[in-house]
């Protein structure tokens, strides 16, 4: 399957609410909502998000039970369907049958692109046995009508990194459009598209969205993007224009918040960042994840308030 993979596509949050007997559980309409709003803005250009990113780290991936995620997956297929965009979830396993496995469940769950993450398993395997990983993983995917994506994060611990090499082998495969990067070394990007200049490498970190795009990106998967998604799709504007002036205002005004998705505790941080924005703290500090102090609280809050006082300037808050 073909998608224009030139733009910026949300990492949404899984939104939890405390069920009767008081412990968290999704709460899919929420979700769903939120999903919907952001995909929703236009940015000054009028493009849209691009694609819309489900149960992925942001969306407390590592946390959920399979059932959890597969219906999670499937509520909001719905909302990509009403946009017109692929969904897009993440995949990683010990094994290479065992994901496949999981190609197959989210396939059926109306998953269109598979992110797939470097196999969970103490020793590093050979780039032969990383090849025959996701070759499978790629061929599964192709007889469910889907597509996959390699997700290269060499600089999140417990993630082996995908060599250069091997990534642009896998970018052979006929049904691998596509590869996120998410590092804040960008020369990576730079150099693989001088070995191959027709690829697709999509940005995983909001910090280098315009240095990513400098270095070839087409676009990018964004967390501060749920929270100020008509910056984000207005900044990708000016990167896929070649406008770097404008663009790197925007960046800098989204700088302090950017910070927070390089951070170990991203998810907790920019959840917390969301629930601020729409007046749900509480709302925001509901996670399967870590707790956060005070101390990062007032952090967060901080870093939100001074971002969106720059972005109020620039005429970018939704």
């Amino acid at each position: 399957m073909k998608f224009n993979w030139e733009g910026v596509m949300p990492a949404v949050f899984t939104w939890l609410k405390a069920s009767k007997s008081g412990a968290l559980e999704i709460d899919f309409d929420t979700t769903q909502k939120q999903a919907a709003g952001i995909l929703k803005v236009q940015g000054k250009g009028g493009s849209r998000m691009n694609g819309l990113v489900g149960s992925g780290t942001l969306g407390e991936n590592s946390y959920l039970s399979a059932n959890q995620r597969l219906s999670l997956l499937k509520s909001l297929s719905e909302v990509a369907k009403d946009y017109d965009v692929p969904l897009i979830s993440g995949a990683a396993a010990e094994t290479k049958e065992e994901l496949a496995t999981i190609v197959e469940e989210l396939a059926i769950t109306g998953v269109d692109t598979v992110m797939v993450m470097p196999p969970k398993t103490k020793e590093l395997p050979s780039d032969d046995e990383m090849y025959a990983y996701y070759e499978l993983a790629e061929s599964t995917a192709r007889s469910a009508g889907i597509s996959v994506m390699p997700y290269n994060n060499p600089d999140a611990a417990g993630y082996h990194p995908l060599s250069t090499e091997l990534l642009l082998k896998l970018a052979e495969l006929p049904n691998i459009n596509a590869l996120k990067i998410s590092t804040i070394d960008v020369s990576i990007i730079e150099t693989m598209l001088l070995a191959n200049k027709d690829l697709k490498i999509l940005a995983g970190v909001d910090t280098v969205t315009v240095h990513a795009g400098l270095a070839g990106a087409c676009g990018g998967i964004t967390g501060v993007g749920c929270i100020f998604p008509k910056a984000s799709v207005s900044m990708q504007e000016y990167v896929s224009n070649g406008q770097w002036a404008e663009a790197n205002k925007i960046s800098q005004a989204m700088n302090s918040i950017s910070y927070l998705d390089a951070q170990p505790l991203l998810m907790e941080y920019l959840k917390l960042a969301m629930g601020i924005h729409h007046n749900d703290v509480a709302g925001g500090l509901r996670t399967f994840g870590k707790k956060l102090s005070q101390n990062q609280i007032d952090d967060v809050r901080a870093r939100y308030i001074l971002a969106r006082e720059r972005l109020e300037v620039l005429d970018l808050i939704d």
